[in-house]
């Protein structure tokens, strides 16, 4: 069984957001049924692949652990870099393990969720770091890196934000709206997934597999584009439904991306909650470091290489292979060549208001992403080995 995949999931899944929303309904906690709703589905989702079982339940004890020995720490020493640096590479060093092992075939300390899970507990030692966090709920903090609506591909939620609700015993009314956006994103979420994403992959598989003229890569581009959306918007919206359902608000993950006007209009509105994490824990870092070593005399460099170098780390995030290093470097530069473009040109200043600016700036917008996504699917690849091999 897979998160939100399959009929024995969505069988599981229904019968057990019944008995939430009676809760909700009747004004009771939600807290303890949430920690048995994701006991039951971990259990359902691992029992097959032990040994990541095996992995998560390792990561979670190391996170806590560390967590917790970084918080007294901290509270001792105070902001000492050292020990915040030996923190975070310590929570990255299971994920690193695993990317790397990946490369050779292997699966070492690799589980479902694992970059989430790393991704949640890093926030929580920068926070702790930065002062903003200065007690753990340990119980809180294992749900807040187990709630199954999101622990294999997100969103990526915020601890003290997912502690706000999961503290929470909502008002019957209040409930009644949670459970309306709940329902509509879960459907919603459903038809994206399971028509949307299935329409599209077909056609990926059925006409464009194999083809590598020009008219067909630029076909596949779009088409798989549409897949990805439709495929991650609809697992993003079903897990947010689902999580309003339970009681967490959790962020939602994408606001009409196609509609993106220039590249950062569209890292506003695509995958938010990892375009967000990156902004507030990698870019916005390395400019503030950067001024005060005062690394870059203009501080519009210093944002160019700050996005490129952001976009690469992303890429990377996703996988050591080429194509999603080149995706990720791909962005940042488009994301460079933007910020100094509407900073400094004087006819975009004058223009970007108007209607037929705007026009043109979305189809050239448009036109880029799908270009980032035909990089982002190795597809690029085969028709470059393809071409090879014609030579």
């Amino acid at each position: 069984m897979s998160f939100f995949d399959g009929y024995d999931f969505y069988f599981y899944l229904v019968l057990f957001l019944i008995p939430a929303i009676i809760l909700g309904l009747r004004e009771k906690s939600l807290r303890w049924y949430r920690t048995i709703a994701t006991a039951f589905f971990i259990w359902m989702v691992y029992r097959d692949t032990p040994v990541q079982f095996l992995y998560l339940l390792a990561y979670v004890v190391i996170a806590v652990y560390l967590v917790k020995i970084y918080l007294v720490l901290r509270k001792k020493y105070g902001r000492n870099k050292y020990l915040y640096g030996h923190a975070v590479l310590f929570a990255l060093l299971p994920l690193i393990t695993y990317k790397i092992s990946g490369m050779s075939g292997g699966n070492l300390f690799g589980f479902l969720g694992i970059s989430y899970i790393c991704f949640r507990v890093i926030q929580v030692i920068i926070e702790t770091y930065d002062g903003v966090i200065t007690e753990i709920d340990e119980k809180q903090f294992l749900m807040f890196l187990l709630f199954f609506p999101s622990l294999s591909s997100g969103p990526i939620d915020r601890s003290r934000r997912f502690a706000e609700d999961d503290s929470k015993i909502y008002a019957r009314n209040e409930y009644v709206e949670l459970l309306e956006t709940g329902m509509f994103k879960l459907v919603l979420g459903a038809f994206y997934k399971i028509v949307c994403s299935a329409y599209f992959y077909r056609l990926l598989t059925e006409v464009f597999e194999g083809k590598h003229k020009p008219l067909y890569l630029i076909g596949y581009a779009y088409i798989y584009g549409m897949y990805l959306f439709f495929d991650f918007a609809g697992y993003s919206a079903m897990a947010v439904g689902t999580s309003y359902i339970l009681g967490i608000r959790m962020p939602d993950n994408f606001n009409k991306p196609f509609l993106s006007t220039d590249m950062k209009d569209f890292w506003n509105r695509w995958h938010i909650t990892l375009s967000t994490w990156f902004r507030d824990f990698v870019f916005t870092r390395f400019m503030v470091d950067s001024a005060r070593r005062k690394r870059f005399k203009n501080r519009l460099y210093g944002a160019s290489v700050g996005l490129i170098l952001n976009m690469g780390i992303m890429g990377i995030w996703h996988g050591a292979e080429a194509h999603y290093i080149a995706y990720g470097l791909y962005h940042g530069f488009i994301l460079a060549i933007t910020e100094v473009y509407q900073k400094k040109s004087k006819f975009y200043r004058e223009n970007k208001d108007k209607v037929w600016y705007r026009g043109c700036s979305w189809f050239l917008t448009l036109n880029m992403v799908m270009l980032g996504f035909l990089i982002f699917s190795g597809y690029m690849q085969e028709v470059i080995v393809v071409i090879k091999n014609k030579i």
